[in-house]
């Protein structure tokens, strides 16, 4: 295994999958940098992901691959994969097909509820963002 300075200073490529093979991906608009949605991929995700240039994830509830779009129609065309510093985590910049959504729900977004902060605030009621 890589020591902590190599993996944060190479240019290699050493994805960090954790203890059930998943890497946690966000996925933001390449156009407007919207956060979109949150997934995991597993190492035949990833590849496929990089051979192709769209996204492939990994259902955890179904335990099964999964093409974004592939049903919906609603595709992630990948512009840009980033890595963080330990490279436990992924970003992509996704260019959004179809009707312009990335949610199941419809919404073009997954994050489209917001919680809010503040000692008034110990309820956890959720705000629908707009």
């Amino acid at each position: 295994m890589a020591s902590t300075n190599d993996i944060e200073t190479s240019t290699r490529f050493t994805p960090r999958f954790d203890g059930h093979g998943l890497i946690t991906c966000v996925v933001t608009d390449a156009g407007d940098g919207a956060v979109l949605m949150l997934a995991h991929m597993n190492a035949e995700a990833l590849a496929r992901t990089v051979e192709t240039g769209e996204a492939w994830f990994w259902s955890r509830s179904r335990k099964a691959l999964w093409k974004k779009g592939e049903t919906s129609g609603n595709t992630l065309s990948v512009e840009e994969m980033l890595v963080d510093c330990d490279q436990d985590a992924l970003l992509l910049k996704v260019r959004v097909g179809g009707s312009g959504v990335a949610c199941h729900t419809g919404r073009r977004s997954c994050f489209y509820r917001r919680r809010p902060l503040g000692r008034g605030n110990k309820d956890s009621a959720l705000e629908f963002l707009s």
